[in-house]
């Protein structure tokens, strides 16, 4: 959790209490002032836990770990248990832990580490275990009918026909030109790939892999293209409303905006107030799909304009474009 500093103007005690009262129906919000920081992701605190973590063994001395991108970091810590085992820069988001035991449980998590050094806090735990070894020399068959199509503008779902080995599949490696970059098990012959931008073209094969690490020729190549354009636009709120409202002896605006069409619900949304962030705040139970709505305290002063837009956290962990800005006018129309 990121806090940002508290207004320049200190809000009356009713309506702190106010404040409070809304954050509870949210899971979180970070402050309900405006904060005085520049215009960048990072608000002055630790990195925050990765999200999405998942470990899915590979073979019998393997286990692949997964996880959604931090906002600001330099480099990821991998632990088995309370052990660091690997480190990767921020561009990766996946990574093969090696040399394990076969027939062996593990639990892993996932820390992020920033420029200036600060390690976040521990991700949830995962869990895997690594199928028994065998004697095995032969490579499992080719996956077949492989195909794909764009998820919204930043994912993609590939699906492909069971490969077969003697000895059986464990793990199907997805790979984006020569590069893996993600794995599910033996028994799923279907995966989305996130992370990808809009307006893109892509090219991914699909590997099976047995639990002695015998990897089949590459499927068919699958080319698709994501849709939109990559200018934020595609993952961006739109048809914001900004109006102000008084009560309590101070101002408040009030916003409302329709989520982006993305894979995936939007829990979580950061708003700028005159190109500084603001506020967070991320929804608990079901994150609206048609229009939400979020108001916060604006101080205690009327005929005051601020500018205000709106950004999603999507569901690869990455934030989407800005909504249009918007101006509105304390004690004035939006």
């Amino acid at each position: 959790m990121r806090h940002v500093p508290a207004p320049a103007v200190p809000a009356p005690a009713s309506v702190l209490r106010r404040c409070a009262l809304f954050c509870g129906a949210l899971v979180l919000v970070t402050s309900c002032g405006w904060g005085t920081g520049d215009d960048s992701d990072d608000t002055g605190g630790m990195p925050g836990a990765p999200t999405g973590v998942s470990a899915q063994a590979g073979s019998a001395t393997t286990v692949h770990v997964m996880w959604n991108a931090v906002d600001g970091v330099e480099t990821y810590e991998i632990y088995r248990g309370g052990t660091l085992v690997k480190k990767v820069p921020a561009s990766d988001r996946m990574v093969d832990v090696t040399r394990l035991r076969p027939s062996t449980g593990y639990a892993f998590t996932v820390r992020a580490r920033d420029a200036a050094g600060r390690l976040g806090p521990r991700s949830r735990e995962v869990r895997a275990t690594t199928p028994t070894a065998v004697a095995d020399d032969a490579a499992p068959t080719r996956p077949r009918s492989a195909h794909g199509r764009a998820a919204g503008s930043r994912a993609a779902q590939l699906t492909w026909s069971a490969a077969t080995d003697d000895r059986g599949v464990v793990s199907y490696d997805i790979l984006q030109g020569d590069t893996k970059v993600h794995s599910v098990g033996g028994a799923q012959t279907a995966a989305v790939v996130t992370g990808l931008r809009a307006g893109t073209r892509y090219s991914f094969t699909i590997r099976a892999r047995d639990a002695a690490d015998n990897v089949s020729p590459a499927s068919a190549t699958v080319r698709l293209t994501t849709p939109g354009t990559d200018d934020g636009r595609a993952t961006a709120p739109t048809a914001l409303r900004t109006a102000s409202h008084h009560a309590d002896g101070a101002y408040y605006i009030d916003l409302s905006w329709v989520p982006p069409r993305t894979d995936g619900a939007i829990t979580e949304y950061q708003i700028h107030l005159d190109g500084r962030p603001a506020t967070s705040l991320v929804y608990g139970g079901d994150a609206p799909r048609e229009r939400a709505e979020y108001s916060f305290y604006a101080g205690s002063r009327a005929g005051v304009t601020h500018r205000v837009r709106v950004r999603a956290r999507l569901s690869d962990g990455t934030w989407g474009g800005f909504s249009d800005e918007r101006k509105v006018t304390t004690g004035g129309d939006g």
